[in-house]
């Protein structure tokens, strides 16, 4: 009978993206456990739907999963799980609501990643599916209530507000209410050792901010400024924050550097700093990203992926404007010139991409997007785009949305028509750099940039005193990089005096310029370059270390010296840095360099993110001091979840088996390798 009811869906033509026409998925609420000792998860969910038109079958998606009905469901229904769904069978009615209950198990693949402190889920696109029945179609929007059983060591964090905890003798449970629906792809989950600092909006919202142990000294450079973006956030946008609470939570190995999921943003633990990495690399950027997308993406969701720019290109602007709050109206234009640097190479090679191409890169529908709405924001004014913004969110809100529903409310609030707008900046490929231009030479900063880049081939002693100029305080921090970059045309015996002006300046942005550029380092400018070594700058002090060590090596103890203890950013750059150089200085305590190597091989473990582990494999095979435990580990990684560790681990394989005694290496360890890692390595090997 089962087989009969899908050949006649199939033959018919049933669409599954019809389904919402059929039904109307309200809300579920659900009893998980999370058991980490097998990677799996199982629970009792209850779905609340009704139904739109008379039907005998709907379905939820749900990957590999054993599910069963349970006799306290609501509605009697009949189930059956297929690879990817759970058919529901019952004579629906439509008008009608009903809720179903069931019980289901799955090991996830993906979406739900197990570690050894900690376990989160990543569900964009359609991907909540694979530990979570639910609908992978955006456009179906439910509301989410939560109950997760953990082991009692965990902190356990979701979508919504936390209502209550029960502890038991083995495990907690945690409960999580939400008041508004979502896409399912938005559902979330992350256990670990976590502790927590919260303050609130202007507004009043709850704002959560998560931390390992370890971290306590790096919660306020971390989170610096988000409540400042929030509250601008509400106030530009002009549309209330729409969820109950927002909490933020830093993971290890995380595939993407955040994840916009509804009122809990995931992000990458590599933007867990301290206040000397804050200055190279902070999460400022992508906290104000993933909070834009609370209204552009999750309060309303693009459709399909022809919209995409609705919410990456919304999310990108806003972030802009956000951080143009922060740092100011010069990095807000430094910023939107890189990019359009980087759409505009693109299009002059002929690879320019429209925004809605569904198919198009992340560069266009992010940063071309984020130009558009600049573009358009210029045409309009601040007062018809902040209208049109504000009436967008309001009338489609919890709703599906296109294109057409956002230049709808540009053209009622402008009075202007958006079809030549649409046409140049939507449909068309091509960047319109000319446009560009002259919205960058608005700002007077830029138009100055430009006329100093333009100096670049010019020969030094023409452009001495502009240079000189902009190494003299007050020092733009662009300005004066491109200064100090242009430096470089000329010969020592005239710039010596100019580089010197530089180094004085103590500006941090125009002393990594110096780092970078000076290579080889001058004699003559010895002194001065080694006084870089102690700047609040982990990225200026890496380069120091490295070119100094290379270029001196009379001077390499000294260097080591000065330098020893400071970790640098998460991914240990300094620190692993310094082993491996402190492992070849001859000489150089000598008593200590085996575990020097033995710190630098541990972090190629699990223990370790995989920003850490990526350089400690890099260091390692330099040297030449892989270990078999240490190939084993690198076996490991190049099945790492995360595609960027992976990928870059597959390589240095690769590079190693191009060495008959490495390959030799290789074949007598996969004896003791699992069986899935031993299967993908022989395969490797086979191809040799």
């Amino acid at each position: 009978m089962w087989k009969s009811v899908c050949l006649i869906l199939l033959f018919c033509g049933f669409s599954f993206a019809q389904q919402l026409e059929v039904v109307d998925f309200q809300k579920v609420v659900a009893q998980l456990e999370i058991i980490p000792t097998e990677k799996k998860v199982k629970g009792v969910l209850d779905f609340h739907f009704k139904i739109l038109q008379n039907t005998d079958s709907i379905f939820l998606d749900a990957k590999y999963m054993l599910v069963e009905e349970l006799n306290s469901s609501k509605t009697k229904v009949s189930l059956r799980s297929a690879s990817d769904k759970i058919w529901i069978r019952y004579a629906f009615q439509e008008n009608i609501e009903y809720e179903i209950r069931f019980t289901y198990e799955a090991f996830p693949k993906q979406a739900l990643y197990f570690f050894e402190d900690q376990i989160w889920t990543q569900g964009q696109g359609k991907y909540t599916s694979h530990w979570l029945p639910s609908l992978d179609d955006v456009n179906d929007k439910m509301i989410f209530n939560l109950s997760i059983a953990a082991p009692n060591e965990f902190t356990v964090i979701a979508n919504g507000i936390l209502q209550n905890k029960k502890v038991e003798a083995q495990k907690t449970w945690w409960h999580y209410e939400m008041q508004n629906p979502m896409s399912s792809y938005l559902a979330a989950l992350v256990l670990g050792n976590f502790q927590l600092q919260t303050e609130k909006s202007a507004s009043g919202i709850p704002l959560a901010y998560y931390y390992t142990p370890e971290d306590t000294n790096k919660v306020e450079p971390t989170y610096r400024f988000t409540k400042k973006m929030f509250d601008f956030l509400e106030e530009e946008i002009g549309v209330a924050y729409p969820w109950q609470n927002y909490k933020q939570v830093p993971v290890r190995d995380f595939l993407y550097a955040g994840m916009e999921n509804t009122s809990l943003t995931i992000f990458s633990n590599a933007f867990v700093v301290d206040s000397t990495a804050f200055i190279d690399r902070n999460y400022v950027n992508v906290n104000a990203h993933e909070l834009a997308h609370q209204w552009f993406g999750n309060l309303v969701t693009a459709t399909n992926s022809e919209h995409h720019w609705l919410q990456e290109g919304f999310a990108t602007y806003y972030a802009l404007l956000a951080e143009r709050e922060v740092f100011g109206e010069d990095y807000f234009y430094w910023k939107l010139y890189q990019s359009a640097e980087q759409l505009k190479e693109l299009s002059d090679q002929g690879k320019g991409e429209a925004l809605l191409n569904p198919k198009a890169s992340s560069l266009t529908f992010y940063q071309k997007g984020a130009w558009a709405l600049h573009i358009l924001r210029e045409k309009v004014g601040d007062v018809a785009f902040k209208i049109a913004v504000k009436n967008y969110l309001n009338s489609h809100a919890f709703q599906s949305v296109t294109t057409e529903d956002f230049l709808k409310e540009v053209e009622k609030a402008s009075g202007l028509e958006m079809t030549t707008f649409k046409n140049d900046w939507l449909v068309q490929s091509t960047f319109l750099g000319s446009e560009v231009l002259q919205s960058l030479i608005k700002s007077d900063f830029l138009r100055e940039f430009l006329e100093l880049s333009a100096l670049t081939k010019v020969p030094f002693v023409q452009k001495k005193e502009v240079l000189t100029k902009y190494l003299t305080a007050p020092i733009n921090d662009y300005l004066g990089q491109e200064a100090v970059y242009q430096l470089a045309t000329g010969a020592l015996l005239e710039t010596k005096s100019v580089y010197a002006k530089a180094f004085q300046s103590k500006n941090l942005f125009v002393r990594q310029a110096l780092a970078i550029s000076l290579n080889p380092i001058p004699e003559a400018l010895l002194n001065d370059y080694q006084s870089l070594l102690k700047d609040a700058s982990y990225l200026t002090m890496e380069v120091a270390l490295y070119n100094l060590w290379l270029q001196f090596p009379e001077n390499r103890a000294v260097y080591l010296k000065e330098t020893e203890g400071i970790v640098g950013f998460s991914n240990k750059n300094i620190r692993q840095l310094w082993l491996t150089l402190a492992w070849l200085t001859e000489g150089f305590q000598e008593d200590q360099k085996p575990n020097y190597l033995q710190e630098l091989r541990r972090y190629t473990t699990s223990k370790y993110s995989f920003e850490v582990r990526e350089k400690a494999f890099q260091f390692l095979a330099g040297i030449q001091q892989l270990t078999d435990l240490n190939l084993k580990n690198l076996i490991d990684a190049c099945l790492h979840p995360n595609w960027r560790f992976a990928s870059s681990s597959r390589d240095l394989l690769d590079q190693l088996l191009q060495d008959p005694s490495m390959k030799n290496r290789f074949i007598a360890i996969k004896m003791e390798l699992t069986k899935e890692k031993a299967l993908w390595l022989g395969n490797k090997l086979d191809k040799r």
